[in-house]
């Protein structure tokens, strides 16, 4: 199972560019209601978490695309602010808390190497606040902002970071 989320994290991107691509044409020529996209965004956010933005929002693959131009955190707090006026991301990013899908940490086997938290674009942004690993840290995945691009988890090296029911 490990194995194949880190193959879908490596290949987020694309899966994020033909999922948002799919969605524009379906809002557009095939005149689908926003009114069941937002649904449909509401039920992902409560089985998944705030997976809607970075898997499937055709705002999303913009901002991805933007953030990939710099490594500064200045384009990386753009993708935070784009949100404000996303209802998907208001309800779904809320729902994070609730949603069936974690991302869990197993301290025991965890070697405490800071890997997840470079990986982490919340981290990136407010490394005093949050942190995966570090006690007194409130864990991102747990937080409004997080969008479970679950890079984290990915870049984990002992499996210490798990995405599970």
């Amino acid at each position: 199972m490990q194995k194949i989320l880190k193959t879908l994290v490596c290949k987020r991107v694309l899966i994020l560019a033909v999922s948002g691509i799919l969605l524009y044409i379906a809002v557009t020529y095939y005149q689908i209601s926003l009114w069941y996209v937002l649904l449909a965004g509401t039920v992902t956010g409560l089985i998944f978490g705030k997976v809607f933005c970075r898997w499937v929002c055709p705002i999303g693959l913009i901002m991805e695309l933007l953030m990939s131009f710099s490594a500064d955190g200045k384009i990386r707090q753009m993708y935070q602010y784009h949100k404000l006026g996303c209802p998907i991301a208001w309800v779904s990013g809320w729902l994070n808390r609730f949603s069936l899908f974690k991302i869990e940490l197993n301290a025991t086997s965890c070697s405490k190497c800071g890997i997840c938290d470079k990986k982490c674009y919340i981290v990136a942004m407010e490394p005093a606040k949050f942190s995966l690993y570090k006690p007194k840290g409130v864990r991102p995945g747990d937080s409004y902002t997080c969008s479970k691009c679950l890079e984290c988890v990915a870049a984990c090296p002992n499996g210490s970071l798990k995405y599970k029911m």
